[in-house]
């Protein structure tokens, strides 16, 4: 067995996870009740539930103690992550019961990212499952080393040792393919109690501990403190003499009139005080939150790291990393997300998916998306560099969510490897002639006119037309049309989703180029995604993108069909086609909402003039 002190109340994070229905929540319950945590009128209660559940039984049903929500009652299993402290003589426990059913997989990677050891539960009915070597590959992924399987439901296989021994030399073998430090294996029943808090009389062929031994005594070993970290949570500012930096220390130490940078950037300073809620202190460590006090005035804000001024953190906006996908809809690369890395948030995307894995082989896939649950190999792009260290290094500076910018749903969490080299070698170079020059000697304020619409809604025509009048009236002007860049910038494109994503950006990042210059941008393109839309204005300043809805129903889009696209779409030669089998996201709240149908194209255009020109030259 691995040692460990028992002496002391040591805390325990683990988690109880494997496929649906193995008995985890009924694992957690039995060990609370062993351990004497539950009182006796929560022994009545429960006893009077389980009679309700079994009317014909006395046994008691331990996952009613976790169990919560209504749902998870109703359907006996577990949906949310259910969080227990126990404790014993020995040692103090913190454990998450976390959710079997595939589609809470992101309820289960909640639970793990917090978690020193797993215990994976196996049927011993069923063996090794999907769900199995996911939950296992997921928790090695996330940074937990140690695993304990547990054989569950040996009752139901009158505790036969030639079930249990497959079960475990599968297992084992699958840990070692893995990377991962299985502590232990061993078989128990955790409804009648076998091999919980002491050994069973029904298993003699078994010779190892019950499972609360093996918990009570396992060694964690705990990630090495490294260097100071401390990522900035909130500026402290009660009045005008007092400024303080609140966080929690997530790497090294920190002592009283020690020097520390400030990152992204390098601005260095002292510590003047350490304060806490029971008053200063001379010197912070990994885990505590503290306030910090500089001995001069540096401009920090939440999400900037505070660390040791002589071993700084690694800064990069380029990363390899690896995504857990936990969104209903797939994740697309170059689709711009929300990061968020500690405090600190920035923009971001999925510049490419370099492989995904499979979880039951391990085998690296070729993929060009990721679907619910699939853990791919990716490269990432921010658009602010940010200060960071390896997930493996320091979990707390190297994990990250990623979350969809219309619907502000967590789609992801993932852990960054290591920065890209590109990353490193490239840097802007300062240019003596700016945008607002270049548009002073054009005498205009430059603009991108985003023209969005289905096929054959008149986006080409309205720009065409409208270039044609703002020439005439002295404009400079440049009119990008989607067609017309597929011969060319966008030829290697399809119109599978993820390549509209990639055309799109595309599209987006040549006429923030053309704005730049000083000019009035006209871009026509489907653009079907609302998130697309989004990510290229958000590439200019809030009085440069307008976005104008070429509104065209579909059935009239469908009359007009001056390229036939339609008809080929219908009769099924055309796949992906927005508006028969790809959807269109209508613009929220578009600058203008031009209705074509009835409508003559000079009064549209003259719409467009207005808005843009409201005095005319």
């Amino acid at each position: 067995m691995a040692g460990g002190d028992t002496s002391t109340h040591n805390l325990l994070r683990f988690i109880t996870c494997g496929s649906v229905d193995d008995g985890k929540s009924t694992l957690l319950g039995r060990l609370l009740y062993d351990s004497g945590m539950l009182s006796d009128d929560q022994v009545e209660i429960l006893r009077q539930d389980s009679r309700r559940r079994y009317p014909d039984s006395d046994t008691l049903d331990f996952s009613l103690l976790t169990d919560g929500l209504d749902a998870e009652r109703q359907q006996g299993i577990t949906i949310d992550v259910a969080y227990r402290y126990f404790h014993n003589a020995r040692r103090h426990f913190m454990v998450a019961d976390c959710p079997g059913h595939e589609q809470y997989t992101r309820n289960m990677a909640t639970g793990a990212s917090h978690a020193d050891l797993a215990v994976v539960l196996v049927d011993a009915r069923k063996g090794l499952l999907q769900q199995t070597r996911r939950h296992t590959y997921i928790c090695l992924l996330l940074g937990i080393r140690k695993i304990i399987l547990a054989v569950n439901k040996m009752d139901l296989v009158d505790y036969r040792s030639d079930v249990y021994e497959e079960i475990k030399n599968e297992y084992l073998a699958l840990a070692e393919q893995l990377g991962g430090d299985t502590a232990y294996v061993l078989p128990i029943a955790a409804l009648t109690g076998d091999n919980i808090s002491s050994r069973s009389q029904r298993m003699p062929w078994y010779k190892g501990p019950a499972l609360l031994e093996v918990l009570e005594s396992i060694s964690i070993e705990p990630q090495q403190p490294g260097n100071f970290r401390m990522p900035v949570q909130w500026v402290n500012r009660p009045d005008q003499h007092f400024r303080g930096y609140a966080g929690t220390v997530c790497g090294g130490h920190v002592k009283v009139g020690e020097a520390v940078v400030i990152q992204p950037g390098m601005h260095k300073a002292k510590v003047e005080r350490i304060v806490t809620a029971d008053g200063d202190i001379s010197e912070a460590r990994t885990g505590q939150a503290v306030t910090l006090t500089l001995d001069r005035e540096v401009d920090i804000s939440r999400g900037d790291l505070i660390v040791d001024a002589a071993h700084p953190a690694l800064e990069a906006d380029q990363f390899a990393g690896h995504v857990l996908w936990l969104g209903d809809e797939p994740l697309l690369p170059s689709r711009g997300y929300w990061l968020k890395i500690g405090a600190r948030t920035v923009s971001a995307r999925i510049t490419s998916i370099k492989h995904k894995i499979d979880v039951n082989t391990q085998a690296k896939l070729a993929a060009h998306r990721l679907e619910l649950n699939e853990v791919g190999s990716c490269n990432i792009d921010l658009d602010h560099p940010i200060a960071f260290e390896p997930y493996a290094v320091n979990h707390v500076l190297g994990g990250f969510i990623l979350i969809d910018r219309q619907s502000h749903a967590t789609v992801a969490c993932g852990m960054l490897d290591f920065a890209l080299r590109r990353a490193a070698n490239v840097h802007w170079q300062h240019l003596d002639v700016d945008k607002q020059a270049r548009a002073r000697g054009k005498g205009q304020p430059p603009r991108c006119v985003w023209l969005t619409g289905l096929s054959g809604a008149g986006k080409s025509t309205i720009a065409n037309q409208l270039e044609r009048r703002l020439c005439a009236l002295g404009y400079h002007t440049y009119l990008l049309d989607g067609d017309n860049l597929r011969h060319g910038l966008n030829r290697d494109l399809g119109f599978t989703p993820e390549a509209r994503v990639e055309n799109v950006r595309r599209v987006a990042e040549v006429a923030h180029l053309m704005v730049d210059a000083g000019l009035i941008v006209l871009v026509c393109v489907i653009s079907p995604f609302r998130n697309e839309r989004e990510f290229a204005r958000g590439l200019f300043a809030h009085d440069e993108f307008v976005e104008v809805f070429v509104d065209t129903s579909l059935e009239e889009c469908e009359r007009r069909d001056p390229k036939g696209l339609y008809r080929k779409a219908r009769e099924g030669q055309i796949s992906n086609f927005t508006g028969i089998d790809s959807p269109y996201e209508t613009p929220a709240a578009p600058e203008l909402h031009l209705h074509t149908e009835g409508a003559k194209l000079e009064a549209l255009v003259e719409q467009l003039v207005t808005y843009l020109i409201p005095a005319s030259r």
